[in-house]
């Protein structure tokens, strides 16, 4: 078999017959790794005949779905693990991944059988030392130190498995790539090996991905399209809170998520994550409270601001957990509308908790925020507000509204600030003293700041 020497970015798997700075394809600056790969023989094909098979013949039972015995993680699963299916976590490292699935596979041993666990990175001496930190004993798990794909697969055969789990998918390779384990030929190899085996033998497969300092998946993103469900492990190691999102789900939800503390002993679920990230909310100046939807759950979360005269020629801008461009954005049309300069102030903003809002709803909140640490004077206390706010400065309808009020009141919110059009298409009716706003000028009359 022939092989040939080609280079090939290790951010997106674009391949080049020479070397190039920059990456045409994603962009990226310095990328581009010489790789050697196998011609492949395309007479090696089999002749087996195959048959397709009618829709409404096929049979779908509850038993197709495995609990993992954790709520939060079957939720971000959409109910539970699909047979034969291929899940890839993500994350930081040391963010949770490994205690979830060893947590996890513990559970789904002593209901549904033997679970082998393959770790590329660690002992087995290590691996049973955080076993016994999350009090993990089940019969049924088996342990595997192994990086050659084959052997893995070889082994897995021979056991009547219920689950797969491999940590991590950067640090084993095959024998039918000749490239160095992690790069982008060897982890799009192993990944489909993998898949092929999910596929042909219905035993689900976890792949545990390391992740880039940009925070996407190391390797290729072909490796997110070859997955059926990919989830993300969000959350600063300095929080104790860890947020599993789920970012692509054939099989449920997409941007699901699930909340979870990390504790001693090991990672444990949050059931009421708007009590967690409200527990030592207070009403100070720069505080204020909105309801995000996350999947098919609403979350409320506090939302700080902080606007201070700057000491520099330039005003310093920090943002997080919001989107960085959409809070400049929201800023400018304050300024415009609202009358209020802030061209000569420092403006921070964070969401407590960890939380990060990619929604539109908490532009009212966000600006909301602004106006009362500007001023330096508190919101009302139980008060939540959420809507979108556009460029003239009036504020827009947004989508789920009464399951964003009904969280509130469950919550003990006594009142809400929300887009007037949504106010007159509400068909609840609400504990919450609520007010609708057209604009940003009537959301500061009715701040009364």
């Amino acid at each position: 078999m022939k092989h040939k020497k080609v280079f090939q970015c290790q951010s997106c798997g674009y391949v080049s017959p020479k070397w190039i700075g920059k990456c045409p394809d994603c962009g990226e600056w310095n990328s581009f790794v010489e790789e050697t790969v196998k011609d492949r023989d395309l007479k090696k094909r089999s002749t087996e005949p195959i048959k397709p098979i009618g829709l409404n013949s096929l049979q779908i039972t509850t038993s197709d779905r495995l609990s993992t015995g954790i709520g939060e993680l079957d939720r971000v699963l959409g109910g539970g693990i699909v047979k034969g299916s291929l899940i890839l976590i993500g994350g930081d490292p040391g963010i949770g991944k490994s205690t979830l699935l060893l947590q996890a596979t513990n559970n789904i041993a002593k209901t549904n059988g033997k679970v082998l666990y393959v770790s590329g990175e660690e002992s087995l001496t290590q691996i049973k030392l955080r076993a016994e930190r999350l009090q993990v004993s089940s019969e049924n798990i088996f342990l595997l130190t192994e990086n050659l794909v084959e052997r893995i697969l070889e082994c897995a055969e021979e056991q009547n498995l219920s689950t797969l789990v491999v940590d991590s998918i950067q640090t084993v390779y095959t024998e039918d790539s000749v490239s160095a384990p992690g790069s982008v030929s060897q982890i799009r190899e192993s990944a489909t090996k993998f898949m092929n085996f999910a596929k042909s033998t219905g035993v689900p497969v976890f792949l545990i991905g390391h992740v880039t300092k940009e925070g996407a998946i190391a390797g290729p993103r072909v490796l997110e399209h070859l997955v059926d469900t990919v989830l993300y492990f969000e959350g600063d190691r300095g929080y104790a809170y860890r947020i599993l999102r789920s970012v692509k789900n054939r099989f449920g939800s997409t941007n699901e998520i699930g909340v979870f503390e990390m504790t001693e002993a090991g990672l444990a679920e949050v059931e009421n994550p708007s009590l967690i990230f409200l527990s030592e909310h207070a009403p100070t100046s720069g505080s204020t409270i909105t309801a995000t939807i996350e999947g098919t759950r609403a979350i409320l979360t506090e939302i700080q601001a902080l606007v201070t005269p700057t000491t520099f020629g330039i005003p310093r801008r920090n943002f997080i957990g919001v989107d960085y461009q959409r809070v400049n954005l929201l800023i400018a049309v304050l300024e415009k509308r609202g009358r209020i300069n802030l061209a000569g102030a420092d403006i921070f903003v964070n969401v407590v908790g960890g939380l990060k809002i990619t929604e539109p709803s908490s532009d009212l909140a966000v600006l909301s925020a602004i106006i009362s640490s500007f001023k330096d004077i508190p919101l009302h206390e139980g008060l939540v507000i959420f809507g979108e706010v556009g460029l003239s400065g009036e504020v827009r309808a947004i989508s789920q509204t009464e399951l964003r009020l009904r969280e509130a009141a469950r919550i003990g919110m006594k009142r809400a600030i929300i887009p007037k059009s949504n106010l007159e298409r509400l068909k609840e009716n609400f504990s919450l003293k609520i007010k609708g706003v057209k604009s940003i000028n009537e959301l500061i009359e009715t701040l009364s700041i």
